[in-house]
């Protein structure tokens, strides 16, 4: 089974989970290999704490956080994987089987926090959710039959995380930037762009809003696929905070 302190570093994200039964499932199954961190965004049902199926896992369940974000969810975080089916969408992100994508896990849980996401019962993570992730993961289920109950997948990736813990992997020089700092870096560089007018501002119209979503969210996994370490994001913050100043004190003279 999993080892601490590995095991304490992942965070099982829910995203909107519609069943409540699949939630005590989840928890289940974290407590049957060793994972502690269970965190929901948005849950259909509020009431999900005292659900039964949470066989064993009652304080986990208790202990659960909620979010009204991803972005919150996995702030402190500076690796975020999301998981699908495929189906027919088009993914912007690189895609890994579970079975191939452990040691990389590993290597990361090593020395830093990790976020694991699962999407809603009906829909899977949407693409704005996507665009928190680094890269993507799948079950290799049969082509015919894709997806997954949402409580059986979590206990599928929990077991194959937990079932070689000897083969955790050294942790990097420099701690990686965590989500939080990824996502400050975002909003400073879409200010940047927005002011240098690369990207148009859409103060009221949600119509514009719409079609600058699908940009923010590019951009977002811009800087994600950067892979900065903490003390890089920081430099590069103050530098777009310089350049966002020196843009508005132009705009004020002007």
């Amino acid at each position: 089974m999993s080892s601490k302190p590995e095991s304490d570093r992942l965070r099982v994200v829910l995203v909107a989970p519609r069943n409540p039964l699949n939630i005590g499932a989840a928890a289940r199954a974290m407590s049957n290999f060793g994972f502690s961190h269970l965190r929901v965004v948005n849950p259909y049902e509020l009431a999900f704490r005292e659900v039964r199926s949470a066989v064993g896992a009652a304080p986990l369940l208790a202990e659960a956080k909620e979010f009204k974000t991803v972005a919150e969810a996995v702030e402190d975080c500076t690796l975020v994987v999301g998981t699908t089916a495929v189906g027919k969408r088009q993914l912007q992100h690189p895609l890994r089987r579970l079975d191939q994508s452990t040691r990389l896990f590993r290597e990361h849980l090593a020395g830093s926090p990790v976020a694991l996401l699962f999407g809603s019962e009906k829909r899977g993570l949407s693409n704005e959710d996507l665009s928190h992730c680094h890269w993507l993961i799948r079950i290799p289920t049969r082509e015919e039959h894709r997806s997954m109950n949402l409580g059986q997948a979590v206990a599928v990736c929990l077991y194959e995380l937990a079932r070689d813990p000897e083969a955790v992997g050294k942790s990097e020089k420099h701690a990686p930037a965590t989500a939080a700092d990824r996502e400050r870096l975002t909003v400073l560089l879409l200010d940047a762009l927005r002011s240098s007018g690369y990207l148009k501002s859409s103060p009221n119209s949600s119509r514009n809003q719409r079609s600058a979503a699908p940009t923010e969210d590019k951009i977002r996994r811009l800087v994600h696929r950067l892979r900065l370490s903490a003390p890089d994001a920081e430099l590069t913050l103050g530098i777009l905070r310089q350049i966002l100043w020196k843009a508005r004190q132009r705009d004020e003279r002007s």
